[in-house]
């Protein structure tokens, strides 16, 4: 009797002991729930160099052919790898945390806040009130003040698609720009910058009013020990497969002279196998490196978070009515994002192959 009875007491335990050592599955996976009836959204990610990156002898007329296939798949919304305004605000208001981010990624919005008399959130609302009641063809004042309201709100790359919007003669001052302003709109056309030269002119094409700035930086944080920090995460990226993306980087870059050399490098960046390679060399060697204070795991929650509120940006910014999204984003990004916007009921990704081919 005491032997059955320790029997029965025994199975259970033994069984809680081998479940307890398998990884749990949940039973609920969003991304296979899709929209059924209606007009799902589109979303391409295209993964970029930074343009300012790339040698200074690259010609950036050559992004031309990239564009042009861009277009041909006709976004009705883009989003940037930016701050927006609003989140700058918020960041400015936590200095004590934030200092170095803001200095980084912030825009200095005090010109078109004197020209305006709007602070970054009262020029928002006013934006976004504009927007909601938009004519489908604006007066050119119309542009201008829209204009100067986004440079206000800390959205610049969406205050030069107003201003690419302009005819040349009307691309003047007035109605909220002052030639300061003017100046500001004309310097920001020549950025070494994909949200400014792919971005914004392929929205302007389009017929698009703005671009959605969806990069978030909430999860920065200072390092107690920088130099420890860094040469923990340099120690981690020196790896074969760091160095087989150096090489491929390299080859990729190397025909940059011609407009399908372009193409061919947006090609590379963005094949499937990319993503893989990305992590091995990347963040799965800093997942695994083994400083005691856990250098490498700290770096990968600060990606990780940021992608997911980028990916939730994007999310937000998505129009329920079943549209094309262009996310236009460093090529690291492009696996993360394209994993969780996948998860998305609304949301079917598509294969940046089939529009660069």
């Amino acid at each position: 009797m005491h032997r059955l009875l320790w029997s029965i007491f025994l199975v259970p335990i033994f069984h809680a002991s081998v479940f307890a050592d398998e990884p749990a599955t949940p039973e609920f996976s969003p991304g296979t729930l899709k929209l059924v009836r209606g007009q799902i959204n589109e979303v391409l990610v295209l993964g970029s160099p930074h343009l300012s990156q790339l040698p200074k002898s690259f010609d950036l007329s050559q992004l031309g052919l990239l564009t042009e296939r861009l277009e041909n798949w006709k976004p009705q919304a883009i989003a940037i790898e930016a701050l927006s305004g609003l989140q700058c605000a918020y960041l400015r208001g936590y200095p004590q945390r934030y200092s170095d981010t803001v200095k980084s990624y912030c825009r200095d919005t005090s010109v078109a806040r004197a020209a305006t008399g709007l602070d970054i959130v009262e020029a928002s609302a006013q934006a976004e009130r504009l927007l909601s009641s938009w004519p489908a063809s604006p007066a050119a004042a119309q542009r201008r003040t829209l204009a100067s309201l986004f440079l206000a709100a800390g959205e610049p790359a969406s205050a030069l698609v107003q201003w690419l919007r302009l005819p040349m003669e009307e691309r003047r001052g007035g109605d909220g720009l002052n030639e300061r302003l003017v100046e500001m709109l004309n310097s920001l056309q020549k950025r070494r910058d994909e949200s400014y030269r792919i971005a914004v002119p392929l929205a302007a094409k389009s017929g698009l009013e703005r671009v959605y700035a969806m990069d978030d930086h909430t999860a920065d944080m200072p390092d107690a020990d920088e130099k420890a920090y860094g040469e923990a995460i340099m120690k981690a990226w020196d790896n074969p497969f760091s160095a087989e993306r150096k090489r491929m980087d390299e080859a990729l870059e190397s025909h940059l002279d011609t407009p399908q050399g372009v193409l061919a490098m947006y090609r590379g960046y963005n094949e499937r196998s990319q993503a893989g390679l990305v992590f091995k060399s990347d963040f799965g060697a800093a997942l695994e490196e083994p400083s005691p204070q856990h250098f490498g795991r700290g770096y990968v929650a600060y990606w990780e978070t940021r992608n997911l509120r980028m990916a939730s940006n994007v999310r937000e910014a998505i129009s329920p009515q079943g549209i094309r999204t262009l996310v236009i984003v460093g090529a690291s990004h492009k696996g993360y994002l394209e994993a969780y916007l996948n998860q998305m009921h609304d949301i079917r990704i598509i294969s940046a192959d089939d529009i660069l081919h």
